[in-house]
């Protein structure tokens, strides 16, 4: 079943048509979620609501980083292809706020029988909105819950402009997977059950996974207790929805967000003083330094490098850490007759400190030519 819906949803997003997290037009309907039964949410009402591009939901869970759904993202690494759209209930306002990704964690259990439909994007810079607190113990894994999202308002319809809202009520692990069929494979440690049992007719469906379920904690603040991942069919009776359950997975969730959170001394260092690059002599040297930036650096670090030079087969080009270590960027090929463009270079730096002096170090190996270099940059923590 899960896996089904997921095989949908990375195939929508290689080809960027943004498909909804749920089943094709061809298929049977039997899978969640969108907001059905639902009213229209007022303009303020859930601030950290964010509707993701793939056609999925979240929330502001830090004002960078945005807790969906696994099943709504690929594999874990760089991504720049999904936009949030923040701080409005019409998708259309013009004061919406709109913010690409530049980073995706997905839970590295999702891909077992377990679930743990659980994931986080980052994105590329900050927003100025409320986040949303997660629930870390079962205390508020029971009772009346709240779903929101822009999902269909029926099976098999068409996703909304506006964000609707529900109120569902709990229902507990051995009523829900009484239900049969799909439910029997429910995890009751990792998901919790909602929905109007004996009539149905409220629920999540096809373009709200990833979204939130949530409800008030003994302060009357808003706790999320569940994300939006699955159910057979939308708002039938006896087929609730089901949701990850967020208090099971609250620790790994704010360990992978500290992960991914970049250090503010971590971003891209640049020095762009120009430094004349001599005919066939000593090699020349430019430096950045970098401070405030804990640990060591990451395997996927990158040096972007700017020279004007007309034959790149002549240069050397070496990173130096702080400690004295080379990193060999470029070699000397000698029949290279290509202008030098500007370049990245990746360079594992996992074993360096990142804090330090890192010098760039270019050498003209060859008679006949000068060159500049005009800029170079360090994103030691790249990843």
């Amino acid at each position: 079943m899960r896996m089904r819906r997921l095989a949908i949803v990375a195939a929508a997003v290689a080809t960027g048509l943004g498909m909804l997290a749920g089943p094709a037009a061809a298929d049977p309907p039997d899978v969640g979620p969108q907001i059905i039964g639902g009213s229209p949410a007022a303009q303020g009402e859930f601030p950290w609501m964010v509707r993701l591009s793939m056609g999925c939901g979240g929330v502001l869970y830090t004002q960078q980083i945005v807790l969906t759904a696994a099943h709504c993202v690929g594999a874990t690494g760089p991504n720049t292809g999904i936009t949030a759209t923040i701080g409005v209930v019409d998708l259309q306002d013009p004061a919406a706020i709109s913010v690409r990704s530049n980073y995706v964690y997905r839970s590295p259990g999702y891909d077992n029988p377990s679930g743990d439909d659980w994931a986080l994007v980052r994105l590329s810079s900050p927003v100025n909105a409320p986040t949303m607190k997660l629930a870390t113990t079962t205390e508020y894994d029971s009772g009346a819950f709240t779903v929101a999202g822009w999902g269909a308002a029926a099976e098999g319809g068409a996703q909304q402009r506006f964000l609707l809202k529900a109120d569902v009520p709990f229902i507990d692990d051995v009523q829900c997977e009484s239900a049969g069929g799909i439910y029997v494979g429910l995890v009751p440690d990792e998901e919790i059950c909602a929905g109007n049992w004996d009539a149905g007719g409220v629920d999540t469906c096809q373009g709200d996974s990833g979204g939130p379920m949530f409800r008030r904690d003994n302060a009357g603040e808003w706790i999320q207790v569940g994300i939006t991942s699955w159910g057979q069919g939308c708002a039938r009776p006896e087929n609730p929805g089901v949701y990850a359950q967020v208090s099971t997975f609250a620790p790994a969730i704010a360990a992978a967000a500290a992960q991914i959170t970049p250090q503010p001394g971590c971003a891209e260092t640049a020095n762009a003083t120009e430094v004349a690059v001599p005919d066939a002599g000593a090699a020349v040297g430019s430096s950045v330094q970098i401070a405030d930036c804990s640990g060591n650096g990451t395997r996927t670090a990158r040096v972007t490098v700017d020279i004007t030079h007309p034959y790149r087969g002549d240069l050397v080009i070496n990173l130096i850490a702080p400690d004295g270590s080379v990193y060999k960027l470029k070699n000397f090929s000698g029949s290279d007759s290509a202008d030098y463009a500007r370049t990245t270079y990746p360079v594992n730096l996992s074993a360096e400190t990142a804090v330090g002096t890192w010098q760039l170090q270019v050498r003209d190996m060859f008679r006949g030519d000068v060159g500049t270099l005009t800029s170079w940059a360090l994103s030691v923590k790249a990843e």
